[in-house]
């Protein structure tokens, strides 16, 4: 099979137009990708534009000072577990209700030249009055090594429906050993 010149020329124009056809339709595809390539760039370089190096540090440190009260509670002494755990025994064995426990946690002295831990807690219990004075007298028999420190009752208006409360500061000591 024999094709003439004009034949030839119909089949290479046809070749041209396929091949640029084909170029056209890939450097199409890749302006399209660079565009939305260019647009996410613009939306990344704008948001971080946003962040402010010094916005984020203030952040950080506002973070961890709320994590140093948390951390604080959470590593409280076994002394002190067993020892609210205690007081919420007579708590209850005297009908007053703890409301709050919080305390600095263990420091050391000397009591009468003897090394000692010390346990200070803050107590503040709530209850009609005579099972508030019945608990507070009675509470340096349940912690022998224990002292009340400081009472503090109040006793609200009849009319205000409020129960008595009384605030309560209680050192424990513990011998350190030698």
């Amino acid at each position: 099979m024999k094709l003439s010149k004009t034949s030839w020329l119909f089949l290479a124009i046809g070749g041209f137009i396929i091949l640029f056809a084909s170029l056209g339709a890939v450097y199409s595809q890749q302006v399209h990708q660079q565009n939305q390539l260019n647009e996410e760039l613009t939306l990344a370089e704008m948001k971080l534009n946003g962040f402010q190096p010094e916005v984020l540090e203030i952040r950080l440190s506002q973070t961890l000072s709320q994590l140093e009260p948390s951390r604080a509670t959470l590593s409280q002494p076994i002394g002190s577990i067993a020892t609210s755990s205690t007081l919420f025994d007579v708590a209850e064995a005297y009908g007053v209700e703890v409301t709050e426990i919080s305390s600095s946690g263990l420091t050391s002295a000397k009591l009468e030249g003897i090394p000692c831990s010390v346990l200070t807690l803050t107590v503040r219990i709530e209850g009609d009055v005579p099972a508030l004075v019945n608990f507070i007298t009675n509470l340096n028999s349940y912690f022998r090594t224990g002292v009340v420190q400081s009472v503090a009752i109040s006793i609200p208006e009849m009319t205000s429906g409020q129960e008595s409360s009384a605030n309560i500061r209680l050192v424990v000591y513990t011998y350190q050993g030698d």
